[in-house]
């Protein structure tokens, strides 16, 4: 209870809190509801047969105008799109032959995670899920320290600090409350970063997914959410997860501002990441983008997606395919003649090689290091474990 307000003084009521959306819409000229939702359709500038969508034709609304990326740096994603693509149906591969213990494919949906990685500034933070591995390497990272999680060695692979990439989550959405809690730091440090959150539709069901875009946007964050909506949650499609007309629209609830963009569509990506990436930068978010993609492959090598989806209805994405749009694109523009698409696939064709190549060779490990790095002083329970577990390994070498 406040202290009451001397006789004769008047009162000090604290100032509203500003809405980030509601500033920002003023930028744009629009009202605060017409900048947090969504355009009537998702953003997309090109066809799937890699055609641009003209001007008069994308529908773009006030406040919703995306322009088309430089060639030159639609190359340089498109070529981490073939490198990705590539490497992942060599880990598929490699499930298959025993070399790696699970690999969750990101086949068809790749456009998503390289445009993520290619949209933020060397001091912003990618937090991933155990899908985006084609966006952990776009950001940099090796793929042998990738896809050594998914071969069972114990540590992590690569250091999230030196690339400023997240662990990949395998636990649903926990990655998001990691985000917010990194941007609200940096916020409070006065650093300039800004934090991109990637998470599929499944993980708009979790309670997690409302804690962090309400922290996020009460504290006003600098943190993008990134929604890669492949239709299912494994077997469970998006109709038994929300009635809501978009997973965009959720936005509008927390009080910050979404999108929906063709996530097939890197050039669409590049401009709608881009200047989110920027609006939150600003002071502009956080905000909130759905990706409309799709999982051509089964959920993981464990998985049997014929038991849940039709032969037709991937027969139907195959023809979206983000690499085969961006190429016909390319070529049209005659950005990408045969000499680069030649040298292109030799660099994913290397890649795959020398990842192959390293996964062959099986690491040393040393089954103490169960007990060594889970706490400065081992507890008598694992002390007693370790030398139960000494003891039976000795016996077998006998």
């Amino acid at each position: 209870m406040s202290e009451p307000t001397p006789a004769g003084e008047p009162a000090v009521r604290e100032k509203s809190p500003v809405n980030p959306a509601v500033e920002a819409s003023k930028n744009f000229g629009i009202t605060p509801e017409q900048y947090m939702l969504p355009a009537s359709s998702e953003i997309r500038l090109l066809n799937p047969d890699g055609s641009a969508v003209p001007e008069s034709e994308q529908g773009q609304e006030p406040g919703h105008e995306y322009p088309m990326p430089e060639d030159s740096r639609l190359l340089d994603a498109y070529e981490k799109l073939v490198v990705g693509r590539r490497i992942n149906d060599q880990n598929m591969a490699l499930v298959r032959q025993g070399r790696m213990a699970v690999y969750p494919s990101s086949h068809g949906q790749e456009a998503c995670q390289v445009a993520a990685a290619l949209c933020l500034e060397d001091d912003d933070w990618l937090f991933p899920t155990y899908r985006d591995s084609v966006a952990v390497m776009s950001r940099g990272v090796d793929p042998l320290e990738v896809m050594s999680t998914y071969r069972g060695d114990w540590h992590g692979g690569y250091d999230p600090r030196k690339y400023k990439v997240s662990v990949q989550a395998t636990p649903l959405t926990t990655q998001l409350l990691h985000a917010v809690g990194m941007a609200h730091a940096a916020k409070l440090r006065g650093e300039d970063t800004v934090a991109l959150a990637m998470c599929g539709d499944g993980a708009t069901s979790e309670g997690d997914f409302h804690e962090a875009l309400n922290f996020a946007a009460v504290f006003q964050l600098p943190v993008l959410f990134l929604v890669q909506n492949n239709g299912y949650a494994i077997s469970v499609p998006l109709s038994s997860q929300t009635r809501a007309p978009s997973l965009a629209h959720k936005g509008v609830g927390y009080g910050m501002a979404s999108e929906r963009v063709d996530g097939n569509d890197l050039a669409a990506l590049l401009s709608v990441l881009g200047r989110g990436i920027e609006l939150c930068r600003q002071g502009g978010g956080p905000l909130l983008v759905e990706a409309m993609t799709y999982r051509m492959q089964a959920h993981t090598n464990a998985d049997d997606d014929t038991r849940y989806r039709e032969r037709d209805e991937v027969a139907e994405w195959v023809a979206k395919d983000p690499i085969t749009r961006m190429q016909h694109y390319l070529t049209g523009q005659g950005a990408l003649d045969d000499a680069a698409s030649e040298r292109i696939s030799e660099h994913a064709e290397a890649m795959a090689k020398r990842l192959r190549e390293a996964m062959a060779h099986k690491p040393e490990l040393d089954p103490q290091d169960l007990f060594r790095f889970v706490y400065h002083e081992p507890t008598p329970q694992l002390r007693e474990q370790a030398e139960q577990l000494a003891d039976e390994l000795s016996r077998e070498e006998a």
